[in-house]
């Protein structure tokens, strides 16, 4: 992934009320740290960090009072009901070094029809030079048929990448879909448990009322 180059400023004001006044100037305070450095407590650009951050391990190029640090978001805090970015944490990441991230999987293709694919697994631990993440690895479930398992040891990754975390845990299952029969017998049992009576049709009777109606009167 390519990396963003972004202007940092040192922050020298702390607390609620300086980070809002910071995010109103369109800033997002940040803390830079890692490799036994001195953590650096500083203030992004808004719109420029919100756009990298659209994407997942985006590779940050941090410059600051002419020093340049390479770094890596570690944690995003967003406000729980607007959705703005209220902190980042980031990390600084050496060239050559590897470092284990989770990063988004794709699921590509079609399973075979009459079925139902769950994704279990929505990111995958793996291990990676750090200025060579991956932004999402694919998942093929193509012609899959039911019954079909992926485990995080089948997945096919990006060329340098490892698996970092179980083999063994489940990223797909497919499943067979439900029959019309099978819905409506659910239905029934959840509405039997509900305590919920469904109302007997009574059109054979009125179709056999309305019969003897019309002999009635061709008589």
């Amino acid at each position: 992934m390519a990396e963003t180059k972004l202007s940092a400023e040192k922050r020298t004001e702390f607390g609620k009320g300086a980070a809002r006044r910071i995010r109103r100037e369109n800033k997002i305070p940040a803390v830079v740290y890692g490799h036994g450095e001195a953590p650096l407590h500083v203030t992004l650009p808004g719109h420029d960090t919100m756009i990298a951050l659209r994407h997942a391990n985006a590779l940050f190029d941090i410059e600051l009072e002419g020093e340049r640090h390479l770094t890596l978001p570690k944690d995003v805090q967003r406000d729980p009901i607007k959705g703005f970015i209220e902190h980042v944490d980031l990390l600084v990441v050496r060239r050559g070094e590897k470092v284990t991230v989770d990063v988004p999987l794709a699921l590509t293709g079609e399973a075979e029809a009459n079925t139902i694919v769950n994704q279990e697994l929505t990111t995958l631990s793996v291990e990676a030079e750090a200025t060579h993440l991956p932004e999402n690895i694919e998942v093929s479930v193509d012609g899959l048929a039911a019954g079909a398992q992926v485990s995080a040891g089948d997945v096919t990754l990006p060329a340098g990448a490892t698996l970092a975390g179980d083999p063994e845990q489940l990223v797909v299952v497919v499943q067979a879909a439900a029959t019309a029969a099978q819905v409506e017998a659910e239905l029934e049992t959840l509405e039997a448990e509900a305590g919920i009576v469904r109302e007997e049709s009574h059109s054979d009777d009125q179709g056999g009322e309305s019969s003897e109606a019309a002999g009635s009167t061709e008589s």
